[in-house]
């Protein structure tokens, strides 16, 4: 029987030889901490982003996309693995050890080799593999030379960078470039000439940007604009902050150094497009755009808001999970649409196979879902729920929680007390209005589904702490 890896290799053969050209090479671009507000084309009020609208209008914005996780490396699993946090037991960010009053549950801090993740998907059909930016998805030995990719460009255990945003960077991973060279810069000129080495080849680069997380840092010349831009800015018709929980949310997007980060990045997806457009290549090139939580509102220096959702990165509510997204797919997406169906970040691996003609890995990717028939003009998959299980305590202020999407319907339940909220997302999409006590029979039927769920993947759950003697801050 002839292997995956075979079958793979023979439909790049075949396309070649058929004259359907060469096979359709993939730019995927992550953000860190990048809230769903925070690009021009998703609405922001502040931050300007002229190259990624560009390529936005060129492809397929979906407004109700999710994260796996309101925190990074749990999504980041869920895109390499096509599978939730909850069952690779990958549920908090890596490194993330906060108690409460319940003892967090159990989680490994590292992305299994067993996975094949969708990069060894890609590199087996033959395609040259790139990483580039920020991995956080384990110690040495499950860095992305391990997991699928050819190059690594700054991947390495470390969630954020590690020396700032500024030569000297100290990453095992990176040579460091001439002092106060910037970061992100630095790993587009990496971007940009190893698509020159590879543009021969069918390719899959995955840009994974340190930006927007913290340290806050931007250069100088940006920064000085942008404040120059918000003295200009009118007055704000409501209150800068609002409390959640025990936290201060930020409500106004007008923090200087964050939007010279914001277009920081936005210059080098510009760069990036540019470069393969020289080449020739954009008529056979995908790109992906996508963040891997939600907007930093509710600590850590408060950068950005996410309104109208609520609360931000560290929360199961909306501005935790919903995230900034689009497709472009040359000749299969219809140029400048707009989806409204709910998907997720365990979507992306089934997606991107399907997108380039390589066969599906069901036992793989399990929770993920084939966008293709959104992508190609449909309006909505076969139904189904979405899940999400934090059992930790957030730097940012949440606590041990989960929560489920059915239709408008999403529940959250928080571990601590036992207690739910219910809300309408269709008709309340800021979750102001509780409706748990109002709809009783559907809080129940939701929170079932959210337990079953949880035993069919075998989600570890906190527990009491003994230790517990006062409040959390």
């Amino acid at each position: 029987m002839p292997t995956m890896k075979t079958i793979a290799c023979l439909i790049l053969f075949t396309a070649f030889a058929s004259g359907q050209g060469r096979p359709l090479n993939v730019v995927f671009f992550l953000a860190d901490d990048l809230g769903w507000k925070d690009l021009g084309c998703f609405g922001s009020s502040f931050y300007e982003t002229p190259h990624l609208d560009a390529l936005c209008a060129r492809g397929k914005r979906f407004t109700q996309a999710y994260a796996a996780c309101p925190v990074c490396s749990p999504t980041r699993a869920s895109i390499m693995a096509g599978k939730y946090p909850a069952r690779m037991d990958t549920t908090d960010f890596f490194g993330g050890r906060r108690r409460g009053r319940l003892l967090p549950a159990s989680y490994h801090q590292r992305l299994a080799l067993d996975e094949v993740t969708m990069a060894e998907a890609f590199r087996g059909a033959g395609y040259a593999t790139a990483f580039l930016g920020k991995w956080h998805l384990g110690p040495e030995g499950h860095w992305p030379e391990q997991q699928g990719f050819d190059l690594n460009a700054g991947g390495w255990r470390a969630g954020h960078p590690y020396a700032g945003y500024f030569a000297p960077w100290k990453k095992p991973r990176l040579k460091d470039s001439p002092k106060g060279t910037y970061l992100t810069d630095r790993l587009t000129d990496d971007a940009c000439a190893w698509i020159g080495k590879v543009k021969d080849r069918p390719f899959f680069m995955y840009f994974a940007y340190y930006q927007v997380h913290t340290p806050l840092q931007g250069k100088k010349e940006l920064i000085a604009r942008h404040r120059e831009r918000k003295e200009k800015l009118p007055a704000a018709a409501g209150p800068k902050w609002r409390p959640e929980g025990r936290r201060k949310c930020r409500q106004v997007q007008d923090y200087a150094v964050y939007a010279a980060m914001v277009q920081s990045m936005d210059d080098s997806v510009g760069r990036v497009v540019e470069r393969v457009r020289d080449l020739g290549l954009l008529d056979r090139t995908a790109f992906v755009f996508m963040s891997d939580n939600g907007g930093l509102s509710t600590s850590e220096g408060h950068p950005t808001s996410n309104v109208p959702l609520r609360a931000g990165k560290g929360w199961l509510y909306e501005g935790g999970i919903r995230e900034p997204m689009f497709i472009v797919w040359p000749g299969g997406t219809k140029v400048g649409s707009v989806c409204d169906t709910p998907v997720t970040s365990t979507d992306f691996y089934p997606t991107l196979l399907e997108m380039c003609g390589l066969p599906s890995r069901p036992d793989q990717h399990t929770d993920g879902t084939s966008l293709v028939p959104l992508l190609r003009g449909g309006d909505r998959l076969a139904p189904r729920d979405l899940y999400w299980h934090y059992p930790h305590y957030g730097n940012q202020g949440g606590a041990p929680s989960g929560a489920i999407r059915s239709g408008d319907h999403k529940l959250i339940e928080w571990f601590e007390d036992g207690r739910v909220e219910l809300y309408d997302l269709g008709a309340d999409l800021s979750e102001q209005r509780n409706l748990a006590a109002a709809l009783p029979e559907r809080a129940r039927e939701l929170r079932t589904r959210l337990a079953d769920w949880r035993r069919s993947v075998d989600a570890k759950m906190p527990r009491p702490n003994p230790d517990w003697k006062g409040r959390r801050k």
